[in-house]
């Protein structure tokens, strides 16, 4: 890839997290304001350059100090051997850390608080694999090699130790799963869970 698509392709990410924060923000009034003002979205952004560093095989230690500058910046933790994929949105963004081994699909949200971490001190997949279209509710710990399904949902404050099939939510300590299905009418709205 040249320089010019590479760069053609930088711009289209750096619009399309843009776009995707404005629109999952209800407090955003601006783009030019979620630019300048979102520590989730700067984490994002650095962590996108210091994870290419880490691919290259003397980038380790630059990605490293740029992933703690970030974070004593924006109070977000990414390892920069964390994969994460596109229309990735940090809401707040304070205490958010993400591990080295931590994979994470496309239109996948994250609250303040979140961790996903590891159970395990060996050099091995350690941290959770995030499926597609994923929100994780503030507080929440997933923790471990676990497989979040395709648009589950994680409650507040829930700790994830086991995976959680597609379209599921789990909720509690530890977390107990609630397939989706077609409930009865509820004055409960399902989404103060998250």
């Amino acid at each position: 890839m040249g320089v010019v698509q590479r760069a053609r392709q930088l711009s289209e990410r750096v619009r399309e997290d843009l776009a995707v924060a404005c629109e999952k923000d209800p407090a955003s009034q601006s783009a030019v304001q979620v630019a300048l003002t979102s520590p989730g979205l700067h984490a994002i952004w650095t962590h996108r350059a210091a994870h290419a560093l880490w691919q290259r095989r003397r980038g380790r230690l630059p990605a490293l100090l740029l992933a703690q500058t970030a974070r004593s910046i924006t109070g977000v933790e990414i390892h920069p051997g964390a994969s994460i994929g596109r229309r990735f949105f940090i809401d707040h963004g304070m205490g958010v850390v993400i591990g080295e081994t931590a994979e994470i699909g496309d239109d996948v949200m994250l609250y303040h608080g979140v961790t996903l971490g590891g159970r395990s001190m060996e050099r091995v997949k350690r941290h959770p694999t995030v499926a597609d279209g994923v929100t994780i509710g503030a507080g929440a710990r997933v923790l471990g090699p676990v497989l979040i399904g395709r648009g589950a949902q994680i409650g507040a404050n829930a700790v994830v130790v086991r995976d959680v099939p597609d379209d599921a939510t789990a909720v509690g300590v530890p977390a107990v799963v609630r397939p989706h299905a077609a409930a009865p009418e509820s004055h409960i709205d399902p989404a103060i869970w998250i």
